[in-house]
């Protein structure tokens, strides 16, 4: 346990960063009626990801995401234990930051948009939406193990990564929220109290990322 402290920790505190910056952009984005906008949200959290990675990742694998962690997980990259740990400090960090940004935002600005929680848009279903946030986290899990965990990975730190998530809200903010994570979900709605469809916000992450794991691991990398 006491081997797997300080990655808690890396955990914890990298989930917390990331999220502060990428739930609070969205609710800038309300307290600015707009300035932020989409490339801003989508910005925001794909560079403050793409340096928590740099950061972390070799202290814990900089996760900062529950399906992520599955996916390593899958890849064979981290135990059992470690995938329950990590997820407990995933969840802690993503309530800090909900805590947070409740505290500094007025209550009108974070009630509109709900602390930066991701929702569904008007005329998406949920299946609709499950299958876009499995998708979605395919892709950041094809890049976190093609440029983090293969053991041949370019050394680009946490960029092909935080790349990713920020292109993937382009295509999915407006519908889903781009959540890609079930910690990123759950920090805001906790805090919000807002639990609308949160199911799929952790079933299609997860999905999408053992997908990835699976399909990565035995037909495209022998080196990972």
């Amino acid at each position: 346990m006491n081997g797997k402290l300080r990655p808690a920790v890396a955990e914890l505190v990298g989930t917390f960063i990331f999220f502060f910056i990428g739930a609070g952009s969205i609710v800038t984005d309300s307290y600015t009626h707009g300035a932020v906008g989409l490339i801003g949200v989508a910005l925001a959290h794909g560079l403050i990801l793409s340096i928590m990675v740099s950061v972390f990742g070799a202290i814990s694998g900089g996760h900062f995401n529950p399906a992520v962690t599955v996916g390593a997980w899958v890849a064979r990259k981290v135990d059992f234990s470690t995938v329950i740990i990590y997820i407990i400090a995933q969840l802690i960090g993503g309530a800090l930051a909900g805590f947070l940004l409740r505290a500094i935002f007025p209550e009108a600005v974070w009630q509109a948009v709900h602390l930066g929680t991701p929702a569904l848009a008007v005329g998406v279903s949920p299946l609709s939406a499950l299958i876009l946030e499995a998708t979605l986290t395919f892709f950041l899990m094809i890049a976190v193990l093609g440029t983090a965990m293969d053991s041949m990975a370019p050394k680009i730190g946490g960029f092909g990564i935080g790349l990713t998530v920020a292109a993937d809200i382009l295509v999915g903010g407006p519908l889903t929220g781009a959540a890609m994570n079930p910690a990123r979900v759950f920090g805001p709605a906790l805090v919000a109290g807002f639990w609308e469809n949160h199911w799929l916000y952790w079933v299609g992450p997860i999905a999408g990322a053992s997908l990835a794991s699976w399909l990565y691991t035995r037909f495209i990398s022998k080196t990972i």
